[in-house]
């Protein structure tokens, strides 16, 4: 099957972070449980994120996490897992490239593989996101 692009937006639902070492020192480590919500090609309410958080000042750093889409990809219903990588800026621009976990795909989306990557800005409470994938069916 051909490779193709879903795009769409997401937005931030919950955001919890809990420091996973001393608060006081550079870099810090912390643990963030996220859920997001997709709309696009990605359908997806309520997501499930697991971010590991280095803090190299207050306001920049680098985070991996893993997360849960539980919902559809251009109409095909399933779900699947993604590893994330990002950094985020002094400037408030947080840069993330993610790649679906192999074998991780349910339902219709049973053999998806992909790679997408989104540019999130501080204050803006939708995220543009671009997903490349290729199914087995």
């Amino acid at each position: 099957m051909p490779t193709r692009t879903a795009t769409g937006h997401f937005t931030f639902t919950r955001w919890e972070e809990d420091p996973a070492g001393p608060a006081d020192v550079l870099p810090r480590l912390a643990r963030a449980s996220v859920a997001n919500t997709f709309s696009g090609g990605i359908e997806a309410a309520g997501t499930t994120c697991a971010y590991t958080i280095a803090y190299l000042t207050a306001t920049t750093g680098t985070y991996t996490g893993i997360e849960l889409l539980t919902g559809s990809l251009d109409g095909r219903k399933g779900g699947f897992a993604v590893e994330e990588r990002g950094t985020f800026h002094e400037d408030g621009t947080t840069r993330c490239s993610f790649e679906v976990v192999p074998g991780s795909g349910t339902g219709e989306l049973a053999g998806l593989r992909g790679t997408g990557s989104f540019l999130a800005r501080h204050g803006e409470p939708s995220v543009p996101y671009t997903f490349a994938y290729e199914l087995d069916r």
